[in-house]
């Protein structure tokens, strides 16, 4: 093993594991699942009156929006 490639297979791995816990996180962030639970908990704030109808209108919007990010992303 040369100097150069032993000094760059520990640079590969911690890119690698970079990549795979964005694609964790990705995953997670998009999961609609997790987005209807979110979804079902502003609604729930907004009903005990902990959010006003506008902060419960931002947030569904930015969930729906995460919901239709994550759907176009898989279908590439």
């Amino acid at each position: 093993m040369g100097l150069l490639s032993g000094l760059l297979a520990p640079v590969r791995g911690v890119v690698w594991l970079a990549e795979q816990i964005r694609d964790q996180a990705e995953e997670q962030f998009y999961d609609p699942a997790r987005i209807r639970d979110q979804l079902e908990r502003v609604d729930a704030a907004r009903r005990a009156g902990e959010l006003s109808e506008e902060e419960a209108t931002t947030m569904e919007n930015e969930l729906l929006q995460r919901l239709m990010d994550g759907r176009t992303r898989r279908a590439r």
